[in-house]
């Protein structure tokens, strides 16, 4: 019923920028938070970035290098990603927490991923 669709990722050098798109569709009736997480080998999935109306709340490691933004007509997610650093590679998760209904809960919908890659 609901699709979080993630795209924008690749190779990038370091000191480069990539874009991340990330588009919910589907049966919403309302948007809440929508973010970014990532997920480095071996590691746990960590947040990068969220965004609830105009409040942004970013991880220490981007502040400065990366910028969220959405788009609420088009239910769209975005991740400009600046200055990028070989510790950056990761698989880029969006998250969106939604409602489908006026009387249903907020529940969290996850992308399948896109891999960002920065080679040093």
């Amino acid at each position: 019923q609901v699709q979080v669709v993630e795209s924008g990722g690749g190779l990038v050098q370091a000191g480069g920028s990539l874009r991340l798109s990330c588009a919910a569709s589907g049966h919403i009736f309302r948007l809440n938070t929508m973010g970014w997480y990532r997920q480095a080998p071996g590691k746990q999935r960590e947040l990068v970035a969220t965004i609830t109306g105009g409040v942004t709340n970013y991880a220490d490691s981007v502040k400065g290098r990366f910028t969220i933004s959405r788009d609420n007509a088009k239910n769209t997610v975005y991740l400009q990603m600046n200055s990028l650093r070989p510790e950056d590679t990761a698989v880029y998760y969006c998250n969106v927490d939604l409602k489908t209904t006026a009387w249903a809960s907020y529940r969290d919908y996850w992308g399948q991923g896109t891999q960002v890659t920065v080679s040093s």
